[in-house]
């Protein structure tokens, strides 16, 4: 089979199972309810943020703060003031640790792994973890194996059966599961990673900004944040910007920037970036009152949805309607858009197969009788 071939089968096997994806051009603005947005603060949605932030433009418009390129890795010229500047105050509010920024949050964990892990070692990892993570996993030269989604017993099996056989163990999970919506019990991980002297990777990227008093992720919140080896976090989610962030040990943090490759090899962040994300960071710990709101309208999303039979789940700001199949899902997800609810069907291989579903992704743009007109248009 050539490779047009090759092509042309695949591209009608994910027709045929409705699996076929495509570009949407998007002009919803003003016409429909984004329900997909992983702007869970709203931050992105306020524009007097983005005049306050470039104030200072009309001040300076040459100032270095403002530019829109690097130009070069952060290893070369492109360690411009606003990275040390932004990693500082990451330090600050986590108590110090060191503070590594990344261009992005998939860089991130297609990295850290690699470079952390090495052929006498064994990493861990929820079943239900992002493909950044998979993408890790199968980038490292270390064995890995997946233990079944938030099954702790069952990661304490491998532990108990494998870890003495390896050099070193990582264990690494979400926080916050994107698609499903629930929690991992952090402290129930420290504890088997104390047990077990294992490494603990905790991806906070749809907690970070939306859980615990400073809006510092689910490590937070349940009180565990100096007991994680690295927290990675995303400042393209809650915190309305780009790029990512982790936090852990000084050495860890010199042993990524010698070893990491897309860390190495990738092109800076624009200073403009940087200086946004340090912006919106600032702002981040007393946003407790929005938080508090993104989280009572989920409660009231699921609450909804389940009393009218449908199956949902988690506890946090992604709630999802499990339908099942793929061609329902994308049925429902349709007539829901032609209803003014922007809201797209999630398939396979992004979910397991036969549990297609919607993604409710809530922002604190919303509002209560937003929720009760979703609840209105499901049902109907």
């Amino acid at each position: 089979m050539t490779l047009s071939e090759k092509i042309a089968a695949e591209l009608e096997t994910l027709r045929r199972r409705d699996q076929f994806r495509i570009l949407r051009e998007l002009n919803y603005r003003g016409e429909m309810l984004n329900l997909s947005s992983n702007d869970y603060l709203g931050l992105a949605a306020r524009p007097e943020l983005r005049e306050e932030f470039y104030r200072g433009l009309r001040d300076c418009p040459g100032a270095e703060t403002y530019a829109l390129a690097a130009s070069a890795s952060r290893l070369l010229t492109g360690n411009h003031p606003g990275y040390p500047e932004l990693e500082r105050l990451l330090s600050r509010l986590y108590g110090g640790r060191a503070a590594l920024v990344f261009s992005s949050g998939y860089h991130a964990n297609i990295g850290i792994l690699p470079a952390l892990s090495s052929k006498t070692d064994l990493i861990l990892s929820d079943k239900l973890n992002h493909a950044s993570i998979i993408d890790g996993l199968r980038l490292a030269d270390a064995e890995f194996r997946r233990y079944p989604h938030r099954d702790y017993g069952a990661l304490e099996e491998l532990l108990a059966k494998y870890s003495r056989r390896y050099e070193n163990s990582f264990i690494i999970t979400e926080s916050v599961f994107s698609m499903d919506g629930d929690l991992a019990d952090l402290p129930k991980l420290v504890e088997l990673k104390r047990k077990y002297r294992a490494f603990l990777i905790v991806d906070e990227a749809h907690a970070a900004g939306v859980f615990g008093p400073a809006g510092l992720g689910l490590a937070e919140a349940q009180g565990v944040v100096e007991e994680i080896d690295l927290i990675v976090g995303t400042f393209g989610k809650a915190f309305a910007s780009t790029g990512a962030y982790a936090i852990m040990a000084e050495p860890v943090r010199d042993y990524l920037i010698n070893n990491m490759r897309p860390f190495i090899f990738t092109t800076a962040l624009p200073p403009v970036v940087v200086n946004w994300s340090r912006f919106i960071l600032e702002k981040i710990p007393v946003l407790g009152k929005h938080r508090e709101h993104l989280q009572r309208l989920a409660a009231k999303l699921r609450a909804g949805l389940a009393a009218k039979n449908f199956k949902t789940g988690g506890n946090s700001q992604i709630v999802p309607l499990i339908v099942g199949e793929n061609a329902a899902a994308a049925a429902l997800a349709e007539k829901l858009r032609r209803a003014g609810l922007l809201v797209f069907a999630i398939r396979p291989p992004t979910v397991p197969a036969g549990t297609a579903r919607l993604r409710f992704s809530l922002t604190g743009a919303l509002r209560e009788s937003d929720i009760e007109r979703i609840l209105e248009a499901v049902e109907r």
